[in-house]
């Protein structure tokens, strides 16, 4: 996401930034360079021009608008220093609270090995009506806890929802049959819906727009390192089976539950508002000085000044919440969100029943899950920083798709009585692709030009997510055990589509782009300070948006 930008005046000079030394260089009318004092000089943002200024400064109910600074300067040490530091106790601790989640969702898929549906008198297909339900509950409290979230402030609401979840995640372990299955699933899914848009949204309050995906690959490289953890603790807690009458599901239920409700409590007490609202109840002094808060409002608001247009406790009006649900620029990216996953997470929701029918035992198909999930992290990492490096969201994050294609093709044709290793080699393959929902949660946060319309797509793209992940539950169905043909061929042509879908949404945004800048450079100064002061476009309707793809 970018805005149109009018080429600064003499008076301001050309600046090189020597990254090395953190020294400036300003070149001079007569084109010699002089090495000026150490500051960093922040991308050209519409605070540089007088005409553009105007229209973007913050309102007086902006949380930040006391230490906003368009003229701030500071050093290129400083600004990392800073970023490190919301590294670590913003961007990390997010990283917990995923973890959290991945925990408790995760160990279904582990409690699957230890003859959960067995003991509980169920199918495959209650199974796969169990997390339909799931689904179907996650979708409904999506846009409702975005809409709580913003009204309340997430640093409120994430902590209430991991300790209302993580309660009923422990309840698991007195499970009877299909029924308290299927109403636990339920609760599950009305109670977590809505957390990943309201981390996300909470982020890009500390970050700006380039920085927040790769600090998203963390945070979905978190879940993926809490499936190694989960599925190390499931070896060893499923052992538990007899104990006390209880089989070792009961046991993995109850115990991660306590863990993610202590985890919970912890964030009641640890999450600040934003950069300027870091006092809590137990910490008496802010995290920052009074400069270094300027330093990370004003970096912010330089590179997306739409950001200010709504504090952080301000509710949307219905009005503002139509016109959100009705933007059709993000929805190219809403379509990604339905598609892409769709393979990869049947592979990954079904890998321990494959293993368990493949002729592994309880311990060993848990720790299988290890390689692939292990693989993984370093792929999505890569996948993030190629995308920041280059600049390219759909052409990087497509290599999502292409990575599997070949490995749907061999589970087409390998032969039915192939060695175990081998179809273990090639579900290993599929579940380590670099996972490209970093790249697309950032490019949907910066397309969307606006907090109101920010709040309400991040949990719009995450509703297509799950609802892609209900699809996904279903692809695999009993009649097609256990070699699935039917339902790999379903994968491989999903697959192909989705390979095109990432150029057809890059295709999208370039036109748009292209349309635009026609537009806007047709109009003279004049014309474009008029339609500045009139215009009732908003965020990426306006006519000197830009969007990233």
């Amino acid at each position: 996401m970018s805005y149109e930008l009018p080429t600064l005046d003499a008076k301001a000079a050309p600046v090189v930034s020597d990254s090395a030394s953190s020294i400036v260089k300003v070149s001079l009318d007569d084109g010699s360079v002089e090495k000026a004092s150490p500051v960093i000089v922040t991308q050209n943002s519409v605070f540089d021009d007088e005409v553009l200024a105007k229209h973007f400064v913050p309102p007086d109910n902006y949380e930040g608008k006391h230490r906003f600074d368009p003229d701030a300067t500071w050093t290129e040490a400083e600004e990392k220093k800073l970023v490190r530091r919301i590294d670590f106790r913003i961007a990390l601790f997010a990283c917990l609270c995923f973890c959290a989640l991945g925990l408790d969702r995760g160990n279904l898929s582990n409690a699957l090995s230890d003859d959960f549906l067995k003991d509980l008198g169920m199918t495959t297909d209650d199974y796969n009506t169990g997390n339909t339900i799931f689904f179907v509950s996650f979708l409904c409290m999506e846009i409702p806890s975005q809409l709580i979230s913003k009204r309340i402030g997430a640093d409120r609401w994430v902590p209430m929802q991991m300790i209302l979840w993580s309660i009923v995640a422990i309840s698991q372990c007195k499970l009877t049959g299909k029924k308290t299955f299927w109403a636990t699933r339920s609760l599950l899914g009305l109670l977590e819906g809505g957390f990943i848009p309201d981390m996300v949204l909470y982020l890009s309050y500390f970050y700006k727009g380039a920085e927040l995906p790769l600090r998203l690959s963390w945070f979905w490289g978190s879940s993926v390192f809490i499936n190694i953890v989960g599925a190390l603790l499931a070896s060893g807690i499923l052992q538990l089976r007899g104990v006390h009458g209880w089989g070792g599901w009961q046991y993995l239920f109850m115990i991660e539950g306590v863990v993610t409700l202590a985890i919970g409590v912890f964030a009641f007490f640890y999450m600040p508002a934003s950069p300027t609202q870091t006092i809590g109840l137990f910490r008496r002094q802010s995290w920052f000085t009074e400069r270094e808060e300027t330093i990370l409002v004003t970096r912010v608001l330089r590179d997306d000044p739409t950001k200010s247009e709504m504090h952080n406790r301000q509710p949307i009006t219905w009005n503002k919440f139509w016109r959100s649900l009705t933007d059709y620029d993000v929805a190219p990216l809403y379509v990604l969100g339905l598609m892409v996953f769709i393979p990869g997470s049947t592979i990954k929701a079904y890998f321990t029943l494959n293993m368990k029918e493949l002729g592994f035992s309880t311990f060993d198909t848990n720790l299988l899950t290890i390689p692939g999930s292990f693989l993984s992290i370093w792929t999505l990492l890569a996948l993030a920083w190629l995308s920041k490096y280059t600049g390219q969201r759909a052409i990087v994050a497509s290599f999502n798709a292409i990575w599997q294609f070949p490995f749907y093709i061999a589970l087409l044709t390998i032969p039915n009585d192939t060695s175990p290793w081998t179809k273990y080699a090639i579900y290993v393959l599929i579940s380590m692709c670099p996972d490209c929902q970093a790249i697309i949660v950032g490019w949907t946060s910066q397309n969307s030009g606006s907090v109101r319309l920010r709040s309400v797509s991040a949990s719009i793209y995450n509703m297509m997510c799950q609802l892609g992940s209900l699809i996904s539950s279903n692809i695999y169905r009993t009649d097609d055990k256990p070699y699935y043909h039917r339902g790999n061929k379903v994968l491989l042509g999903l697959n192909v589509l989705n390979i095109c879908l990432f150029y057809l949404a890059k295709l999208y945004y370039v036109k748009r782009n292209e349309y635009r800048e026609k537009k806007w450079n047709a109009m003279t100064c004049e014309e474009k300070d008029n339609y500045l002061n009139t215009t009732k476009d908003k965020g990426n309707k306006r006519l000197d948006f830009r969007f990233a793809h």
